[in-house]
């Protein structure tokens, strides 16, 4: 018989140890290997780990910071939904918002032009709406026909408030001692 021809067992289908496919038949199969483990083996990753969870620690307390320093904003935004379309009531939010944004000895005695000035420079108030609030308070109630209610929304969301000099580390609306 030749080397080419196959035998009999394997003429007839059955297989047996001395071929390819009865020889890894015959072989065992490996365990199953043991879980990686999740946890860090090396002090770095536990290092990384305190450096992410510091940064996010302290990013949660400047965005809760800033929140609470603009509850003011949404002390506002609240009254200014009541005032409705009322000019007087919305020029006092206005001034009531400022005072609360800004020192008393810098705002509370702003009147027209300074007002104005006032409202222009730290928010981009429109001045034309701006005259109308200064003046509403002395005329008959009239309604918002122009926008003065969605231009001081805007004013209240996006004011900036420059601090005095000398003042280090006042929130807006923080009373002071």
């Amino acid at each position: 018989m030749s080397e080419t021809e196959p035998s009999g067992a394997e003429a007839t289908g059955t297989q047996s140890a001395d071929s390819l496919v009865g020889l890894l038949d015959q072989l065992i199969l490996p365990p199953e290997p043991a879980p990686v483990s999740m946890m860090p083996e090396t002090a770095g990753w536990w290092i990384l780990a305190a450096i992410v969870g510091l940064a996010l620690a302290a990013l949660g307390w400047r965005a809760w910071g800033r929140w609470r320093a603009n509850a003011y904003r949404r002390a506002a935004l609240a009254e200014l939904d009541k005032a409705g379309e009322d000019v007087a009531a919305i020029a006092a939010v206005l001034r009531r918002t400022a005072l609360a944004a800004w020192p008393r000895t810098q705002v509370a005695g702003l009147v027209g032009e300074e007002w104005v000035a006032f409202l222009r420079s730290s928010g981009d108030f429109p001045e034309a709406l701006a005259w109308r609030l200064v003046q509403a308070p002395y005329r008959a109630q009239e309604e918002d026909e122009e926008g003065v209610s969605n231009a001081a929304e805007a004013w209240i969301r996006h004011h900036r408030v420059t601090p005095p000099e000398g003042s280090y580390g006042r929130e807006p609306g923080e009373v002071r001692a």
